[in-house]
């Protein structure tokens, strides 16, 4: 059974998945688990799903190498393509050009054309998606030092 083969069949108040086996969706996910199946299969695979969403992993990950670092700091003004921008660093063309690729993949640089140069431009809102997680988790740490250390004066007082 799979969700492509599955109709809505109204059910008393509620409308509910059911495959054309006549068996619930939640029946058919635990089936496919039973039988070892790891995921489900989407509802419709012709759909490509775009997801805006910030990913904090896939820009961390971008931003762990210090070339693409550099490349996000030059691509703050906006001005250099990514032929200006290989010219910077002492790897080919190709290399910079994936570089650029894992930055965009991560939504921290945009590419765009103007005339036969491909600009390459900083997200300003992926950055300070990413600079405000930070900031999140310096505050965290920052209030459990500060209660480690009343914790330890307070033992020294004791004592």
């Amino acid at each position: 059974m799979t969700l492509d083969e599955a109709y809505i069949e109204r059910r008393g108040r509620s409308w509910g998945w059911v495959t054309s086996g006549g068996q619930s969706l939640e029946a058919s996910r635990e089936r496919g688990a039973r039988l070892g199946h790891l995921t489900t299969p989407s509802y419709n695979r012709m759909v490509v799903y775009m997801d805006n969403a910030f990913d904090a992993d896939r820009a961390f990950a971008a931003l762990a190498d210090a070339t693409r670092r550099d490349i996000v700091l030059r691509a703050l003004t906006g001005a250099e393509g990514v032929a200006e921008l290989a010219g910077h660093y002492p790897m080919s063309f190709a290399a910079v050009q994936k570089h650029i690729a894992v930055l965009e993949r991560a939504g921290l640089v945009t590419k765009q054309r103007t005339g036969r140069r491909k600009v390459v431009q900083t997200n300003m809102l992926s950055l300070r998606r990413a600079r405000g997680l930070l900031d999140e988790y310096e505050a965290l740490w920052r209030g459990r030092i500060d209660r480690m250390t009343g914790i330890i004066n307070e033992g020294a007082l004791v004592e």
